[in-house]
């Protein structure tokens, strides 16, 4: 698990789980575009959903797209301010997976699925995805 920052002692913080898809095909992975930056297909998880349905809701309302989701390859955390909710705790799991069909527009306002070089990880938007990219390139 990969942890990004550190807890500020004393402080109170949100912790949000959620789980994300990895998908790569011909030297590029799968990523969504919205105005802060680009993420990981993913997001967080609802009350009585599984990570894999998280992964399927998640990557049906930001991209459109029907997916199939594999093993899980790595958990990361990072400890941040985030501008709506103070201090945030993302736990984050990322999951083998692939793109099988554009099925819908994505509902998700201002949301386009984008397939980045694997080269191009650094545009992602939190230094926790950025990193297991990272390191999944090295293996």
């Amino acid at each position: 698990m990969y942890t990004i920052g550190s807890p500020i002692p004393g402080q109170a913080y949100y912790d949000r789980e959620g789980a994300y898809l990895i998908a790569v095909k011909d030297g590029k992975f799968a990523a969504v575009r919205e105005p802060k930056g680009y993420f990981l297909l993913g997001g967080g998880i609802e009350e009585g959903e599984s990570h894999v349905e998280c992964i399927m809701r998640e990557c049906l309302e930001e991209g459109g797209i029907d997916v199939s989701v594999g093993e899980l390859l790595d958990s990361g955390e990072m400890y941040t301010i985030h501008s709506k909710l103070g201090y945030f705790h993302p736990i984050q799991h990322y999951y083998r997976g692939e793109v099988i069909a554009s099925v819908c527009e994505p509902t998700e306002p201002d949301y386009e699925l984008v397939w980045l070089e694997l080269s191009d990880y650094s545009l992602l938007y939190l230094p926790v995805q950025r990193a297991v990219i990272e390191s999944l390139l090295k293996k």
